[in-house]
């Protein structure tokens, strides 16, 4: 074990780490500027309270972060691994929807006492571990393009985790889900023609299931507030008062800022105008205090992280090591894009957080659990260059 930490660490992927601490510790300053004035006059807690819950979510993250990066990434191809990563996906799912605690007219947290846990982003992580362990071993054996022998099991498990997503009811994660799914069958070495009936296997599925909740159930989906922010994505100068407040008072935040801000600590917006400034609209607070520079910054940051992962997985030979590294590098790029797509009007809001900058436990630990699996791979790919 010593000689295989020593052999790893000279091949240390030292600016993807950079990039991971520069945007987490970033992202606590902007927590703690964007959450001070909703923390006093919205729950009545001191101005710190968001501040120092990050701090205890970043003593979680970190520790997972390296033990990612030295834990073998080809454990996940075991058999034990899988059924561990299911057990874990499907046990929180199913009990989030007997014990689960509603926020933002979602049943989508789980209470544990000491933390709060969301099993949507349980799911996104565990789904791109335990699919590239699957097709790693189809492809291993030859069989990756045999559809009903080697892809309905795991088409069937995606599409249980997508409509007991669905269910909460949570609809940004479960399209987040059902791409990334997609994102690491499309790196499995796959054919085109088998991917695209994959594809269309995984989206009826879905749809089989789907489709009768939507019809018997609409009422508990298509809630007044889902479907008025659909209706502030189309204009939300219409309810500017009301459920176009969030994207109104966003693009005024992001319009004040300029080239380089108001300055840290000095936007207008975060005071009461815009709702939960933390979360998913952290960027808006960072464009009117820090201005273009600030969320250039952050663009840029994420924008390295993906690419970085999707030049490992498309260069390195290990099929296992190429679906982790697209997997963890698509999820980062889908839910980066859901997020500012949102803010901007791109795409109607869904709540997503921003990648390693909002303000959330289950979201930063798990994200850091997969940054330090594709440390792992990425210092694979390094040492197998070496070798060679």
């Amino acid at each position: 074990m010593k000689q295989y930490i020593k052999r790893y660490a000279a091949n240390f992927d030292y600016p993807l780490l950079f990039a991971y601490l520069a945007l987490t510790l970033f992202g606590l300053v902007m927590i703690y500027s964007a959450s001070m004035a909703w923390a006093v006059n919205y729950y009545d807690w001191p101005p710190d309270t968001f501040y120092k819950q990050q701090i205890r979510n970043l003593s979680i993250a970190f520790p997972a972060f390296i033990l990612a990066a030295f834990f073998p990434y080809k454990h996940f191809s075991k058999k034990w691994m899988m059924a561990s990563i299911l057990s874990v996906v499907f046990i929180s799912l199913i009990l989030v929807h007997f014990i689960g605690t509603t926020r933002g007219g979602a049943q989508s947290w789980i209470e544990l006492g000491f933390a709060n846990l969301q099993p949507s982003e349980v799911a996104k992580v565990g789904m791109i571990f335990y699919l590239a362990g699957v097709f790693s071993n189809k492809y291993n054996k030859g069989n990756i393009n045999k559809l009903n022998e080697s892809i309905m099991p795991p088409v069937i498990i995606l599409t249980l985790v997508l409509v007991s997503v669905f269910l909460e009811p949570d609809l940004g994660s479960m399209m987040i889900i059902g791409a990334v799914g997609l994102s690491v069958m499309a790196a499995s070495g796959i054919r085109f023609k088998s991917f695209m009936k994959l594809a269309a296997m995984v989206i009826g599925a879905a749809m089989l299931f789907i489709g009768p909740v939507m019809l018997f159930a609409s009422d508990s989906i298509f809630t007044e507030k889902r479907m008025g922010r659909l209706e502030a994505f189309f204009n939300p100068f219409t309810d500017e008062l009301g459920f176009g407040m969030q994207i109104v008072n966003g693009y005024l935040a992001i319009g004040s800022g300029g080239l380089s801000g108001l300055g840290l600590g000095q936007s207008v917006q975060k005071l009461g105008y815009l709702p939960e400034p933390h979360t998913d609209f952290i960027m808006s607070v960072i464009a009117e205090e820090l201005g273009v520079l600030g969320v250039v910054f952050v663009i840029g940051g994420l924008a390295f992280i993906v690419l970085r992962g999707l030049y490992i997985a498309m260069t390195t030979k290990d099929p296992l090591a190429r679906m982790l590294a697209g997997g963890v590098a698509s999820m980062i790029g889908i839910q980066s894009f859901v997020n500012l797509g949102g803010l901007t009007g791109i795409i109607p809001l869904t709540g997503v957080t921003l990648p390693f900058i909002s303000y959330g436990g289950t979201s930063v630990i798990l994200l850091s659990l997969a940054m330090g699996v594709l440390m792992n791979v990425s210092m694979f790919y390094k040492y197998e260059k070496t070798k060679k």
